[in-house]
C-alpha cells in the first residue's frame, strides 16, 4: 500500500480534478465515493484502478480487493475529495466504459434530464426494471457527477450506460424493428393503452420541457400518465419508474 500525507501531492491534485466534468471527459476516469459504491465498483473488477482510504477508516476484511492498488490518506486529504457533509473516507477511481450489449431488447432513451437526483434514480430504476441499456442523450447532466452516482447506488456497475445522439438512437432502434415510445402530454396515448412485445424503447425528458418536439416526431407513439388529482405533473423519475414497470409486464 502507498501512503500519501501532503494534500498538495500531485497525485491528490489529480483525484480533486476528476470532480469536474471536463477531467473526467479528458481522462475517461470518475470517482466514486462511499463504501457501498465502491464494493459495487470491486465487483466489476476490470472497472477499478484505484482504491483510496482515510487513514482513519481502512478497509472492511471482507473485501476481496485483488489486485487493485490501495493507497492510504490523511483524513484532512480524504475530506477534500468529498463533497458531502459526512465523508466515509474511502474512494475508488474507476475507468468510463461505454458498452453496448449487441443482445439488449429494452431501453430507457433520456433527452436533457438536468438534475443529477433525477438521473441517478431513473438510471437505478432501469436497473430495478430489468432494463438492457441506458442512453443519455445531448442536454442531459454528466452520468459520473457525483451526485448522479450517489443517486443510482451503484448501478453504473450493472448496465450499459451510454451518452449518444437520440435522434440516431432511435432510428438505429427502429430500423431493428424495436418501437421506440415518447411521452408527451399531447398527441399522446394512455400508457395503460400500450401494449409491447419484448423489446421497446422508453422515451423520456427534460424536467420542465418534456422530450424534444424533433425526437417525440419520431417516435412509433406517445404515451402520457393520467393525473387524477390537483397536481399539474409528475416528477420525471416518478413517471419513468410508472412506465418502465408497466412496459416490462
Amino acid at each position: 500500500m502507498k501512503h500519501i500525507e501532503s494534500i498538495q501531492n500531485p497525485k491528490v491534485k489529480q483525484w480533486k480534478k476528476l470532480l469536474t466534468k471536463k477531467e473526467r471527459d479528458k481522462s475517461g476516469t470518475f470517482l466514486v465515493e462511499g463504501f457501498h459504491l465502491v464494493e459495487e465498483a470491486l465487483k466489476q473488477s476490470d472497472s477499478v484502478i484505484e482504491i483510496i482510504v482515510s487513514d482513519k477508516t481502512g478497509l472492511p476484511p471482507r473485501w476481496d480487493s485483488g489486485g487493485t492498488p490501495v493507497t492510504i490518506v490523511t483524513e484532512e486529504i480524504s475530506n477534500s475529495l468529498s463533497d458531502t457533509e459526512a465523508p466515509q473516507g474511502i474512494y475508488a477511481v474507476c475507468q468510463q466504459v461505454q458498452i453496448e450489449v449487441p443482445e439488449a431488447k429494452t431501453y430507457l432513451l433520456i433527452d436533457a434530464v438536468q438534475d443529477p437526483g433525477n438521473l441517478g434514480t431513473m438510471i437505478r430504476t432501469a436497473d430495478a426494471a430489468g432494463i438492457d441499456t441506458v442512453v443519455v442523450g445531448k442536454g442531459s447532466v454528466d452520468v459520473y457527477n457525483s451526485k448522479v452516482l450517489r443517486s443510482a447506488q451503484g448501478s453504473h456497475f450493472h448496465l450499459p450506460i451510454i451518452r449518444g445522439d437520440l435522434h440516431e438512437w432511435i432510428e438505429k432502434l427502429q430500423e431493428k424493428n424495436i418501437s421506440v415510445y415518447g411521452t408527451a402530454l399531447e398527441g399522446a396515448s394512455a400508457y395503460t393503452d400500450i401494449s409491447t412485445g419484448d423489446s421497446y424503447a422508453l422515451l423520456v425528458g427534460n424536467e420542465g420541457n418534456g422530450v424534444s418536439k424533433e425526437l417525440l416526431a419520431k417516435t412509433d407513439a406517445n404515451l402520457y400518465i393520467p393525473i387524477y388529482g390537483k397536481s399539474e405533473s409528475l416528477n420525471v423519475a416518478v413517471a419513468t419508474g410508472i412506465l418502465l414497470y408497466f412496459l416490462k409486464k
